[in-house]
């Protein structure tokens, strides 16, 4: 046996003769899926919906009669409405006056977000000055302060614009200081040892360490944002998305309120992957590494 073993070496070595072509080779990464063929699935997505919408919509109205077929306008009548609307300049002076407003409250909202989440983040004296009071507020829901917006700046736009500021400057604020804060200290240390300055440290270190988390807090009170808007203008306001859709609902023409959130939603959707494209080009440094391991 022993001597047969010995005779037939190739049957041994053979597997360690594999080994050093299969130690070099990398993993394989998982397929990704192409432009072209991303951009067909959501298509699909979104024509799926809008058949779903349709059929249901048909279905009750000549069918099912479940309920009243004015509560559920097929997406034709919404689209009608919405062409109706365009025409006129209405609906043109609606989103102007919204997006208005969203963008002042957002931009107050980022600005004041990054810049005190930054401070807490890299300052353990403020935090624990100031974090307390604003845990305290963050919890309670912005529309219980909307009244009291109304009553101190009045029913113009600076109350609305402080409303949406109030309500967005949370999200940005948490994921500033959490990104802030939670930067690898392997990258920190790296970066002293080859004499770089607390200044540069920051700025080429922990900055773009906790860009990730500051975008994703910015996405989420842009979206914050357009919900509070449109309470807002339902108290007070002449004009807005907000308005359109509670005016709507008096004279209970329910094309006119899907429409205003239709709009709200495009324009969130638009937004969302302006973040994004503004995320990969800050954030170009992370693919690159990615492609690289």
């Amino acid at each position: 046996m022993e001597a047969q073993a010995v005779d037939t070496p190739g049957a041994a070595v053979s597997p360690r003769a594999d080994t050093p072509s299969t130690a070099g080779a990398r993993p394989r990464s998982p397929r990704t899926l192409g432009r072209p063929v991303v951009v067909l699935l959501r298509l699909c997505s979104l024509l799926l919906f809008f058949a779903l919408w349709w059929g249901v919509s048909l279905l009750n109205a000549h069918v099912l009669k479940v309920f009243n077929p004015v509560l559920l306008p097929a997406p034709d009548a919404v689209l009608r409405a919405g062409i109706k609307m365009a025409a006129s300049g209405e609906l043109l002076r609606h989103i102007t006056a919204s997006l208005s407003r969203v963008l002042w409250g957002f931009g107050i909202a980022a600005a004041l977000g990054v810049f005190v989440g930054t401070a807490l983040g890299r300052s353990r004296l403020l935090e624990h000055l100031v974090e307390p009071t604003l845990e305290m507020l963050r919890p309670i829901p912005p529309l219980a302060f909307l009244p009291m917006m109304v009553l101190w700046f009045g029913i113009g736009e600076s109350s609305k614009v402080a409303f949406i500021a109030y309500a967005a400057f949370f999200p940005v604020f948490t994921t500033t200081v959490e990104g802030i804060k939670y930067v690898d200290p392997l990258l920190i240390r790296a970066a002293s040892s080859l004499g770089a300055t607390e200044r540069q440290i920051f700025w080429h270190v922990v900055l773009p360490a906790a860009t990730p988390n500051i975008i994703t807090g910015l996405r989420l009170a842009f979206g914050l944002s357009f919900f509070v808007i449109v309470a807002a203008e339902f108290i007070a306001a002449d004009s807005g998305l907000g308005y359109l859709i509670n005016d709507a609902r008096t004279f209970f023409l329910v094309s006119n309120m899907l429409l205003g959130a239709a709009v709200i939603g495009i324009i969130g959707v638009t937004a969302n992957l302006l973040l994004r494209k503004l995320e990969g080009r800050l954030l170009r440094w992370r693919a690159e590494s990615r492609g690289k391991s």
